[in-house]
């Protein structure tokens, strides 16, 4: 017995193909009469139209939020007060000493103080009154700037030296 739960699909009907003439629905196809709705590709462009509306609706964002992380900053006489007995200070030590939380965003010294004892700092980033901070007290500061020069400028030296090496290689190798 069949009930609507178990009554079979009708598969013989076919799809009515709208907008391929006068015999598929009517002169107008199912799209009305005139207007940009009737049109082909008409429906995306009101959806356009909509959002922007939508979008000049929305207030203004105030200011600006930069995508690249901060690095985290160290004043100049907190590294005098933990950092006596090391000879070089680098921020790998300082996440050692629990002073900041993460080198990976780099480390910043700021000289909001003076000091009285030479520090040694290398690969930070560092502000100009810090710089003059650490090296008035006799110390000195390898800047992450300056010694990724220096870095930069060692490996092009070995890329040049290497290249010399392979064309005397092939020097010999033409020869022999």
């Amino acid at each position: 017995m069949f009930t609507l739960g178990n009554l079979p699909k009708n598969t013989d009907k076919t799809k009515n193909r709208i907008g391929r003439g006068n015999a598929s629905s009517g002169t107008y196809s199912g799209r009305g009469q005139k207007g940009q709705r009737s049109r082909s590709g008409g429906k995306s462009g009101l959806a356009r139209l909509a959002a922007r509306d939508w979008v000049q609706k929305l207030p203004k964002m105030k200011g600006f939020k930069s995508i690249h992380n901060k690095p985290a900053w160290v004043d100049v006489a907190t590294l005098v007060d933990c950092c006596d007995d090391m000879k070089i200070i680098t921020p790998g030590l300082l996440k050692k000493h629990g002073i900041i939380d993460s080198v990976k965003d780099g480390v910043k010294i700021l000289g909001n103080s003076s000091i009285k004892k030479p520090l040694h700092v290398k690969g930070f980033y560092i502000s100009a009154s810090a710089k003059e901070a650490i090296e008035s007290a006799g110390g000195t500061v390898e800047d992450i700037k300056v010694a990724r020069k220096i870095r930069k400028a060692e490996a092009k030296k070995v890329l040049e030296q290497e290249k010399l090496a392979r064309a005397e290689a092939r020097k010999n190798n033409s020869s022999n």
